[in-house]
């Protein structure tokens, strides 16, 4: 289920690239603005199947669920596809959203019942580690198949790879049966004093690394003096470094999950600074990056694992209360720039925390401001 599902994410990370929203907005006739809220539909969809797929599902079968999220992973895709009018396009795009937010949701709770808890933070480092391959070799990618095959065959080729990873659940995904866990709300463990603190944590450290990589782009080509060769060095860089921090943190989290909860985003915040005092220093940015991409990959091992101790058998209504809560943080973090800043889809995935490159859309296709008339002018 691990292999494969990542697989798929490395061809939705590549279908959902600016590189695609151009072709895409020329074929169906409307601007690049209105063609960028695909992105954002997707994340929004994902929020809402996040807070309520686990009482709506209690009764079914885990397995079956993720199968049927992967069912309906294709059958989206497949519409996006062949979308003969934009509204179609946006039928496909949310259930995306809804596809992508519930196996997120679920993906703590079902790696907890797969392996033994000693085992679960080298499973949820697994599971990253997808994301960060995807992130790595999506913007190349995307840009590739599009000028081949176009958007559509683009889109099209994830269901071949969606197939695969169906037929790899079937196979080797035990099946999952429905717990009788406790019902509860996912905002209802708010309620707890340890959840909402851990909670607002994550909320915090996900809004400060997406207001962070929002800039990241346009801070390497116009500070730091990046040319374009140097700075797909350095996202290919960023995302082998989360490649291994997933691995190495994965290992570390079994003996040291609170002091690394609170060094991680400490670890960050310094480097964010020494960005700046170092920016007239290519080399040392560039080292920079790399230590960034291996500790930021890693954050959301860390939290996962603290989820999987906090709330055990109720991992599943905390799953989704998670996934929301990222989702609504990197918006906010992707929203406190300008448009000009913002970089393309590629950039912001790059994170690696795990979730659908949807999330900060909304600022990044923005339509610019129409030009301030001249008031001296009478």
């Amino acid at each position: 289920m691990i292999g494969p599902g990542n697989g798929v994410r490395v061809f939705l990370a590549a279908g959902t690239t600016d590189s695609l929203l151009t072709p895409i907005a020329t074929d169906l006739g409307v601007s690049e603005g209105r063609a960028g809220q695909m992105i954002s539909i997707s994340g929004l969809f994902a929020v809402i199947t996040s807070l309520t797929i686990t009482g709506l599902t209690r009764g079914i079968d885990r397995k079956l669920l993720q199968s049927a999220f992967t069912i309906l992973l294709i059958v989206s895709v497949l519409i996006v596809a062949l979308a003969p009018a934009y509204p179609v396009l946006m039928v496909g795009r949310a259930l995306l959203g809804v596809a992508i937010g519930g196996f997120w949701s679920l993906s703590t709770a079902t790696v907890m019942r797969l392996l033994p808890m000693d085992q679960v933070p080298q499973g949820l480092a697994a599971l990253n580690a997808g994301n960060a391959i995807a992130a790595t070799i999506s913007a190349p990618l995307g840009a590739w198949l599009g000028d081949i095959i176009g958007w559509r065959g683009a889109f099209a080729l994830i269901v071949p790879v969606a197939v695969l990873a169906l037929v790899w659940q079937h196979i080797h995904m035990p099946s999952l049966p429905p717990r009788d866990a406790r019902r509860i709300h996912p905002l209802g463990l708010l309620l707890r004093p340890q959840v909402a603190l851990g909670m607002a944590s994550i909320f915090l450290l996900f809004m400060g690394q997406f207001a962070l990589l929002t800039y990241l782009r346009p801070y390497l080509e116009g500070v730091a003096g990046f040319s374009v060769p140097r700075l797909s060095a350095g996202f290919l860089a960023l995302g082998l470094a989360g490649l291994a921090g997933t691995w190495v943190v994965g290992r570390l989290l079994r003996l040291r999950l609170y002091g690394l909860l609170i060094a991680i985003p400490a670890v960050m915040a310094v480097l964010a600074v020494l960005m700046i005092v170092l920016a007239p220093l290519p080399v040392a940015v560039g080292a920079l990056i790399v230590l960034w991409g291996f500790f930021a990959t890693a954050a959301p091992v860390g939290w996962g694992t603290w989820l999987a101790r906090t709330l055990g058998p109720e991992a599943e209504a905390g799953g989704g209360l998670q996934v929301a809560v990222i989702q609504l943080a990197i918006m906010a973090g992707a929203r406190r720039s300008p448009p000009a800043a913002t970089p393309p889809a590629p950039v912001a995935a790059r994170s690696g925390a795990g979730f659908p490159p949807s999330r900060s859309a909304p600022a990044r296709h923005r339509s610019p401001p129409p030009p301030r008339p001249d008031r001296r002018r009478r």
